[in-house]
């Protein structure tokens, strides 16, 4: 018998995928967020979970349309009910999925925004100064120099081990997305800014001990459930070295700097399928995309660099 109330549909729906495919967390929030959105409306329609038809679904989409939403949210959310559906089918809740045949909207696919060599420089310089403590300053110096010199998610920085960091590594494990592993090489610079950290860690260490304080194993600590800084802490801090540098704020996401690791490496002639690997892609064409940031940049080699491009034109 398929569950009375919708809540319920969705919260075991959502703690399937947790035990079974290893969501993250982030995924299982957005899934929860787009799934309650859905069956708020099929309530308000009129509609049950376990009798709605296709065209209930196709109306959903249809009122997100309405309502102003972006192709890349749209297709989003149809993505979010076809699997609840899909897992509806599987537990025999239903004798059918109604959104397996939709056509979703698609989406947009924006060329990735991405900063140059130098406003990168300018952000790492600026890290060395952000902060109240010198403590805090040198956090910030290890955040930056570790997201830049690895192109990490910023999920996978901010939940780093102290333990991966440890004895000066030139690799680290980094376990991604659906709790994929990858090894992750580390700059000169990055290793330098880690190793500081952690000595600055093992002081504030000592103190706790001797406190009888628990000493925390995350890379950045922090108050809170999870126990080390969270995405929206390390966000915040990210807009203020950004301003501290002379950038727009707006322009500076701790996705910026993973897209600008990627096209930098491609700049300096690195292999596609290595980028592919060290930013844990699963398909080969999502690095593609990297490609068409460097258009200007091939074209200015070329007209600096080609020697035809350097005769003088005739007169």
């Amino acid at each position: 018998m398929p569950p009375a109330r919708p809540e319920q549909w969705i919260s075991t729906f959502l703690d399937a995928i947790a035990a079974e495919a290893d969501a993250a967390r982030n995924t299982q929030l957005a899934y929860g967020r787009d799934l309650k959105d859905f069956a708020g409306w099929a309530t308000g329609k009129g509609h049950a979970l376990a009798t709605l038809d296709r065209a209930a679904v196709e109306g959903y989409l249809v009122f997100c349309d309405a309502q102003g939403l972006s192709k890349a949210t749209r297709a989003r959310r149809l993505s979010a009910i076809r699997q609840l559906f899909r897992f509806a089918f599987e537990e025999g809740w239903r004798a059918d999925n109604p959104a397996l045949r939709i056509a979703g909207p698609g989406k947009v696919q924006r060329l990735p925004q991405t900063l140059t060599e130098a406003e990168v420089s300018a952000l790492l310089d600026a890290a060395r100064s952000d902060g109240r403590t010198q403590a805090e300053q040198v956090r910030a110096t290890a955040l930056m120099e570790l997201l830049y010199a690895t192109g990490l998610r910023v999920t996978e920085l901010v939940s780093l081990p102290q333990a991966a960091l440890r004895g000066d590594p030139r690799m680290i494990l980094v376990k991604g997305k659906g709790g994929k592993e990858r090894m992750v090489p580390l700059s000169a610079p990055a290793r330098s800014a880690a190793n500081a950290w952690l000595a600055a860690l093992d002081t504030q260490a000592e103190a706790l001990r001797a406190a009888g304080k628990p000493v925390p194993k995350a890379l950045f600590p922090a108050r809170g459930a999870a126990g080390h800084l969270t995405r929206q802490q390390f966000f915040t801090m990210l807009k203020g070295i950004a301003a501290r540098a002379g950038l727009d704020p707006a322009r500076v996401t701790p996705h910026t700097l993973r897209h600008a690791f990627a096209t930098h490496l491609l700049a300096h002639g690195a292999d596609l399928r290595v980028i592919q690997t060290l930013l844990g892609h699963a398909d080969v064409a999502t690095t593609e995309i990297y490609t068409h940031v460097l258009d200007d940049h091939l074209k200015d080699l070329v007209l600096t660099h080609h020697p035809l491009a350097r005769k003088a034109p005739p007169r």
